[in-house]
């Protein structure tokens, strides 16, 4: 069931001896792909660190030590040059962060040290779309304003809440997937499956 932002989410207890665990999104979405692929259910993880855990306040320490906390997160998933593939905290379509377009699709709120999507949870069944293209003296500002989360509202970036959507580039578009570079496309579907993945914390 999707949560709203601020409502108490998740119960803790003691972390399950047969979960899979992962020190990263991206060693956490590569574990939902094999499951995914081999048309297995995907296992329950124990995520100690990467940008999901901390926008979920994750403490690895006590994870490793058996305590945790037991959450159902949402999953993100995108069309890429014809090929399905999925993340867990974000996609980032650009070529560089000082020039062209810039897309940020945001299942969680941090992206490494910023605060990318300070609105975004990944349990509420959205994903945070982020879209634009702003000057060069603007990024300059922005960049110094992502640690606090404090780079939007901004007339130039374009942020919406999706279940799903189309978006089409000028150009190949490189792809990131949870930091990762997974491909160009100058066609990107993207939708959010609710609730798919159950996150120790």
């Amino acid at each position: 069931m999707s949560v709203e932002p601020g409502k108490d989410w998740g119960e803790p207890g003691r972390v399950p001896a047969d979960v899979e665990w992962a020190d990263s999104d991206r060693a956490a979405a590569e574990i939902i792909a094999r499951a995914r692929r081999a048309n297995r259910p995907i296992p329950a993880i124990a995520l100690t660190a990467g940008d999901l855990s901390r926008t979920l306040g994750g403490r690895g320490a006590r994870l490793r030590d058996g305590e945790g906390t037991h959450v159902h997160v949402d999953l993100g998933a995108a069309l890429i040059d014809g090929r399905l593939h999925w993340f867990l905290a974000h996609l980032v379509a650009r070529h560089s962060w000082f020039r062209g377009r810039i897309v940020v699709a945001a299942n969680a709120a941090f992206l490494g040290p910023w605060n990318i999507a300070p609105r975004a949870h990944p349990g509420d069944g959205r994903l945070d779309l982020l879209d634009g293209n702003p000057s060069l003296g603007d990024r300059l500002k922005a960049r110094r304003r992502l640690r606090l989360g404090t780079h939007v509202p901004h007339p130039d970036i374009s942020v919406r809440r999706v279940r799903a959507t189309q978006l089409d580039f000028a150009e190949p578009m490189p792809i990131r997937l949870d930091g990762v570079r997974t491909g160009t496309t100058r066609s990107l579907s993207i939708r959010v499956e609710p609730d798919a993945v159950e996150l120790w914390i």
